[in-house]
């Protein structure tokens, strides 16, 4: 079924989903219910991330999928990924432009243009709203370590199902030195790949780049790369030339430490790393590899998953 580039590949994967009942359609590209059984399956793969990483005894954080405008200003987001953004706008009026307002709408008028700005946005990343919690902060000389999720927001509507605009992140992120960050980039690029391979994904793990916007990308994109400061763990989902990313492994260098004012123990500004599993992106593999019915997968699948 999925085996081109073609966008109808895409589509055919996510009918399925749809008659499947796994999926329910919301009338917007990219942003769909789930079944029980999808959320049993996104649940399962939680479970089996967190006994991964509870021996490494990481503080466990859990955020809404919104961050204060004024903090999401510290991040060039809007200089990189323009076109991805969710900025929260509402109704700050009176009685008179409430009226008009309604009168717009009446109308099929634009009555958007009458909101505001709210003083938060939509999250991008899982790990954006932790870094403000540490502003001001010195790291001891363990750093620290975070289990978090949370839904996150990019607008890209697509028909591809692994391409949602609201999805969520399950994150590992390391704040300490240097030398820190990278190992817990590399070592969670080979804990990642391994928890994934364990449950019949034959993901491959590949040098990538985020999709930064404009001219100015194409020179963002090149450096990422050069650097080798982006892993991505892919696998073929709906597309065999352009395989989905699932989890990505992310060396933020000094970035966050700067923007946000977090020293290390050294005094310097932190380095930072994450891991990210894109949750619906795992389930979205686990179905097409191993089928629509879950109780047809593989006994070891199951018991990983703890799956009745």
């Amino acid at each position: 079924m999925c085996g081109t580039d073609d966008a109808s590949s895409y589509r055919a994967y996510l009918d399925e989903l749809f008659r499947a009942g796994l999926l329910i359609s919301s009338g917007v590209r990219g942003v769909y219910g789930r079944s029980g059984t999808f959320e049993d399956v996104i649940m399962g793969f939680e479970r089996y991330v967190t006994r991964e990483g509870k021996p490494l005894s990481p503080e466990v954080m859990h955020f809404p999928p919104l961050l204060s405008r004024a903090h999401y200003t510290k991040i060039n987001h809007i200089h990189n990924f323009p076109d991805l953004m969710g900025s929260v706008h509402t109704f700050m009026g009176g009685d008179p432009e409430h009226r008009e307002l309604v009168r717009k709408l009446a109308d099929g008028e634009d009555w958007t243009r009458d909101l505001a700005p709210a003083d938060v946005m939509l999250i991008p990343a899982a790990c954006y709203p932790l870094y403000p919690t540490a502003t001001g902060t010195t790291l001891g000389a363990s750093g620290r370590l975070i289990d978090l999720v949370s839904y996150v927001f990019r607008h890209e509507p697509s028909d591809d199902p692994a391409r949602m605009q609201i999805f969520r992140q399950r994150e590992y992120v390391r704040l300490g030195t240097a030398e820190q960050a990278l190992n817990h980039r590399n070592e969670w690029l080979e804990r990642g790949k391994a928890i994934l391979q364990s449950l019949g994904l034959a993901v491959e793990a590949v040098v990538a780049n985020d999709p930064f916007f404009g001219r100015g990308g194409r020179l963002a994109k090149a450096t990422q790369r050069e650097q080798v400061l982006k892993f991505e763990l892919v696998i073929p989902i709906c597309s065999t030339e352009k395989p989905t990313a699932i989890s990505s492994c992310n060396l933020h260098l000094d970035y966050f430490g700067h923007a946000f004012g977090i020293d290390g123990p050294d005094g310097q500004p932190a380095h930072t790393a994450c891991i990210g599993f894109g949750l619906e992106r795992i389930a979205l593999a686990l179905f097409k590899t191993h089928g629509l019915n879950v109780d047809a997968w593989p006994k070891g699948v199951r018991e990983l998953l703890t799956l009745a």
